[in-house]
């Protein structure tokens, strides 16, 4: 016998069950934690006697479906490319659901990778250089032909910090920077959605990288910028510039910094009061609290003015 979770509906199940193998029967499910945009199952499944894990991704919320309603088809193609980042594991794509015609909501089906995210390291250094070799990794993928492209998540010019930092002023002056020009920068593929969360550990290593419905062409430093303001929240400004220089370390001439993309990435976190990120909390981390993660927003904040001036 086995605990199937009620929000997997039967005709869903059969669906996976045909994408896997007609003759699979399923052993356990299992809700994944860590994501809070959509519903994610570890399923595994038992094929004459051999049991395969995958991952199911329904995406569960009308409002994100409604303004990118391409979300299944993207993740897919995303995992299509991610498949060529040379030793660094990614999900394989199984089967998708673009319309959400077959599982009522769009979804997607991949393999399960081993490995478990890691948010309190023993070995710190370690730990940002494995992220660190591993998205250098990611940027060397081909890029072309790929037709997702990077866009902001907010307006800079609707920035209004000033119910929550003690800085509101600097803070107006970076989305005055990010206002002003957009620097050039070469176009890579790239995750959109790299931190510690969607980071797969087995023992010292990386195991895999998850999570790629965001995937698309854009300047690296997006991606390092995502990574280093997740770090700066997590820990402090010292970890994300640890990344920062472990990134530049293995990139080497193929990376150029420009703390323009950290400022983009920086206000797309702060666009909103902050809030201890859920997927944290999920995942065990403690010790974080709103005020926290407010000041040390605002230092990684004013450590990026420090940079650009």
């Amino acid at each position: 016998m086995f605990s199937i979770d009620t929000t997997i509906s039967d005709h869903v199940l059969k669906w996976v069950i045909e994408a896997v193998h007609p003759e699979a029967t399923i052993v356990s499910i299992q809700q994944l934690q860590g994501g809070i945009s959509s519903l994610v199952h570890g399923i595994s499944l038992s094929i004459h006697g051999e049991v395969r894990s995958v991952v199911l991704r329904q995406f569960n919320n009308a409002e994100w479906v409604q303004e990118q309603p391409d979300l299944a088809l993207r993740e897919a193609e995303s995992l299509l490319r991610a498949a060529q980042v040379l030793g660094v594991q990614t999900p394989k794509l199984i089967a998708f659901d673009q319309t959400g015609s077959q599982c009522g909501t769009p979804a997607l089906l991949m393999t399960r990778l081993e490995g478990s995210v890691v948010l309190e390291p023993k070995n710190k250094s370690h730990w940002i250089k494995g992220m660190a070799e591993a998205l250098v990794r990611i940027h060397q993928v081909d890029a072309s032909h790929f037709p997702w492209t990077f866009a902001p998540y907010c307006d800079a010019a609707k920035l209004n910090t000033s119910s929550w930092s003690k800085i509101p002023d600097k803070w107006q002056v970076a989305a005055d920077m990010v206002k002003s020009s957009l620097p050039s920068a070469a176009a890579r593929f790239i995750h959109r959605d790299y931190h510690p969360t969607n980071i797969l550990w087995n023992g010292e290593e990386v195991s895999g990288i998850v999570d790629w419905v965001n995937g698309c062409v854009g300047p690296a430093g997006i991606d390092v910028g995502h990574c280093r303001v997740n770090l700066a929240q997590l820990y402090d400004v010292s970890t994300a510039d640890d990344f920062l220089s472990c990134y530049q370390d293995h990139a080497g001439a193929s990376f150029s910094y420009d703390p323009y993309w950290d400022l983009v990435t920086l206000i797309d976190f702060a666009y909103w009061p902050p809030e201890v990120y859920g997927g944290w909390t999920a995942l065990g981390m403690t010790g974080l609290t709103e005020q926290i993660i407010i000041e040390r927003l605002d230092s990684y904040l004013v450590s990026l003015l420090n940079r650009v001036s």
